[in-house]
């Protein structure tokens, strides 16, 4: 294991990386600079795609996946479980129409991440049929959800990788913690034969690392 680190550490060479823009956007590219101090010898190519494939394109290194993990051929790691919760500006707490339980929603436009389902599936959970699941805008990417939150447009269900570093920085607040727990998740994928290769072992390492240590802060906050 010491060895395999060690050689993963020297690692040379471009390594292409491909993923969703959301998660691109909301969650590797603000972490990446620890990942290039650590491996300097790696040249990172971050390739964002909105259609995800069952397969590896050929030159790609690694990627990271979305759904319930079954890819056969591939080397298959669970990255992050994926927990949706309800997000909003710190503006709309305190504002007109306080957010105090999540029958409050009522009184608030929802935002949609591609399509109304998850809040149906938020609202049924709670027991919460008086809440019209049907109004607000729908987005195609969770980055444009966030923002609209962001900028006090509504309430978003947003997962919880994705809302992370807006919670962080205080430019989003969970006004209760009843979460929503989905069957999907972000899984790293990578071709079985190259796993254990410098620079592809290297990324494994980091990011499965990284991922398991703020997945545990999450937890802690949300699962108590």
């Amino acid at each position: 294991e010491a060895t395999r680190k060690l050689q993963a550490r020297s690692a040379k060479g471009a390594l292409t990386v491909s993923l969703p823009p959301s998660f691109a956007i909301q969650w590797l590219v603000p972490r990446l600079s620890s990942f290039n101090s650590a491996y300097p010898g790696i040249d990172v190519r971050i390739q964002a795609v909105d259609r995800q494939e069952d397969k590896l394109a050929d030159d790609v290194d690694v990627a990271i996946f979305y759904g319930r993990g079954n890819w056969p051929g591939l080397r298959v790691e669970k990255l992050y479980a994926e927990y949706l919760l309800p997000v909003c500006s710190p503006l709309l707490l305190t504002g007109e129409k306080p957010l105090k339980t999540p029958e409050d929603l009522a009184k608030h436009t929802l935002l949609h991440d591609a399509s109304r389902r998850d809040w149906q599936a938020y609202t049924r959970q709670l027991g919460l049929n008086h809440i019209n699941v049907q109004q607000g805008p729908i987005f195609s990417h969770s980055a444009m959800v966030l923002q609209a939150a962001i900028h006090g447009q509504g309430i978003a269900l947003a997962n919880n990788v994705m809302a992370q570093s807006e919670i962080e920085a205080g430019r989003l607040v969970c006004p209760f913690n009843d979460v929503l727990v989905s069957k999907n998740a972000f899984y790293l994928v990578c071709h079985d034969s190259q796993a254990e290769l410098g620079k592809i072992a290297a990324f494994r390492q980091w990011i499965l690392a990284k991922a398991a240590t703020e997945q545990e802060k999450f937890r802690f906050r949300y699962e108590q």
